[in-house]
């Protein structure tokens, strides 16, 4: 069975083996190192699901844990499990996938009709509409829950075990990223007792999506070595397929571990999820960030996702999103997507920048491609319907209103980029205080309550040396004040770094009433 979208060499999955799995039905195949996600660009399936209340179609649109609309349900029976984000599945063979609130097929939906009538169907319209008589609400609710909702439970008992241990350490790391994993080094370095988690199955964080070089070498090869390290240091744990979800008083961090999410079922005598809560003496979060999309008439539609999304899909997967892209983006990162498409096969019809003057080694490369660069222009609408068709795109004026005629863009893909921002939950839950930074047009971690510190993108440092730099200083500040080591950071490796120029902040182009 072929897989149209996906590209003949690159990306970091097992060629050597196909896995089959269905997904509403049909059978499609993938390959280990594939999530749900992936396996389905790479087999053409941009339609997985539909919206909350109008039943709206929704695509694939980011790459990792903060997926708003690839929702499935996966496997049946007792163990079936809703609302699982396709972008965190990892695939196995067997694996059984549905889309859900939909009826009676995602691609003929009749709750769609709520779309076509939500100028009638404000917010809370069933709440003033359905009031009378009022001992029949229970029978509305009966099929408002219907039409509007996420996934089904299963009815019958979980066949699974789950367990709770209890760990104590020096140095928690939450993050495999760059920063973490120098944090995790220079605090295991110093022989203090480390504990570093990673909610994926494989560490490096971005860098699995880059085409970075780290002392000349690629950059994946550094994280090999690093984590070759740090299993041979004899006070260092790392767990893989682990999220660290809650931040309580004394270090106390709690962590679920998915055991066997990533297999068709738990071996004899293994639980399927393990939860852990942590008492550390410091706590480093290198959680990373997460790219901001922007907001227009249509952006919502199949077809529209993260830049950076679809360039890990080019990069860590090796499928093209889309046959033609445009990027829209109002700072630097989003052009290294553009980039990274072409090379992956997809033609770039033009990278659309809010900024007027932006200029650097990332746009300069984009021209020397041949990519036509808009600058001073947005993306006003997406057209489409299952799918993206095409785009209009305007010229912006000093206050970032819409001005100028529209032009019209052919594409199937459109790649979002609306900046960074870091992801600071951690950070507030365990009490700490959060401040503006104008520089990244996002919030960034202030004065902790706890013994706790953010490094790296976590905490708006975003370039790879830096990154990097600033992981090796947490860890030995962290380790230092666990009564361990000098506090000197070690030296970090070699990195080439591209300048970036300033960001330009857009939070909605158009009409909010239209978007």
């Amino acid at each position: 069975m072929s897989q149209p979208f996906r590209n003949g060499q690159g990306g970091l999955i097992d060629r050597g083996r196909r896995i089959a799995f269905t997904f509403d039905g049909v059978r499609y195949e993938g390959h280990p190192g594939d999530t749900l996600a992936s396996a389905l660009l790479a087999n053409g399936v941009h339609l997985v699901g539909r919206s909350f209340k109008y039943h709206r179609p929704r695509g694939i649109y980011t790459a990792g844990p903060e997926e708003p609309n690839a929702l499935v349900r996966l496997r049946t029976g007792a163990r079936a499990e809703p609302n699982s984000r396709a972008t965190m599945v990892e695939l196995f063979d067997g694996l059984v996938a549905e889309s859900q609130n939909r009826w009676p097929s995602l691609g003929f939906d009749v709750g769609a009709v709520a779309g076509m009538l939500s100028p009638i169907f404000p917010a809370g319209f069933y709440y003033k509409t359905f009031m009378w008589p009022a001992g029949k609400w229970p029978l509305y609710e009966k099929y408002i829950r219907k039409a509007a909702g996420l996934g089904a439970a299963p009815r019958e008992p979980d066949p699974d075990r789950y367990e709770k241990r209890h760990l104590h350490c020096d140095v928690l790391v939450v993050g495999g990223g760059p920063a973490g994993l120098a944090a995790a080094l220079a605090a295991g370095r110093t022989g203090a007792r480390v504990l570093i988690v990673d909610e994926t199955a494989a560490w490096g964080g971005q860098l699995k999506r880059e085409r970075m070089a780290i002392d000349g070498k690629p950059a994946l090869d550094w994280v090999g070595h690093a984590v070759a390290e740090l299993e041979a240091l004899p006070d260092a744990n790392a767990f893989l397929r682990t999220t660290a979800f809650g931040y309580y008083d004394h270090n106390l961090v709690a962590l679920a571990e998915r055991v066997c999410d990533h297999l068709p079922e738990p071996a004899p005598y293994q639980p399927r999820g393990r939860l852990w809560l942590v008492r550390a003496r410091q706590v480093i979060i290198a959680g990373g960030a997460v790219e901001r999309p922007l907001v227009f008439p249509g952006n919502d539609k199949p077809g529209v996702m993260l830049a950076n999304a679809a360039r890990a899909y080019a990069n860590q997967f090796a499928v093209r999103a889309g046959r033609s892209a445009v990027i829209v983006t109002n700072q630097d990162d989003a052009y290294r997507s553009a980039l990274d498409l072409a090379e992956a096969g997809v033609a770039i019809a033009a990278v659309v920048d809010a900024r007027e003057d932006a200029s650097g080694p990332l746009i300069a490369r984009v021209r020397a491609a041949g990519i036509e660069i808009l600058s001073g222009h947005a993306v006003v609408a997406a057209n489409g319907g299952r799918r993206i068709g095409s785009v209009d795109v305007r010229a912006l004026d000093g206050r970032g209103e819409p001005a100028g005629q529209t032009r019209a863009i052919a594409c199937d893909l459109l790649g979002v980029s609306g900046g960074w921002s870091p992801s600071v939950h951690l950070h507030t839950q365990s009490g700490g205080k959060i401040a503006y930074r104008e520089s990244i047009a996002a919030f960034v971690p202030d004065a902790p309550k706890q013994a706790t510190r953010s490094t790296g993108a976590a905490r708006g440092v975003f370039s790879l040396p830096a990154c990097l730099a600033d992981g090796f200083e947490a860890g030995a500040h962290a380790a230092h004040d666990a009564d361990f080591g000098s506090g000197d950071a070690p030296p970090s490796p070699s990195v080439d770094e591209e300048r970036e120029a300033a960001i330009r902040p857009i939070w909605v182009v158009g009409s909010p009433s239209s978007v």
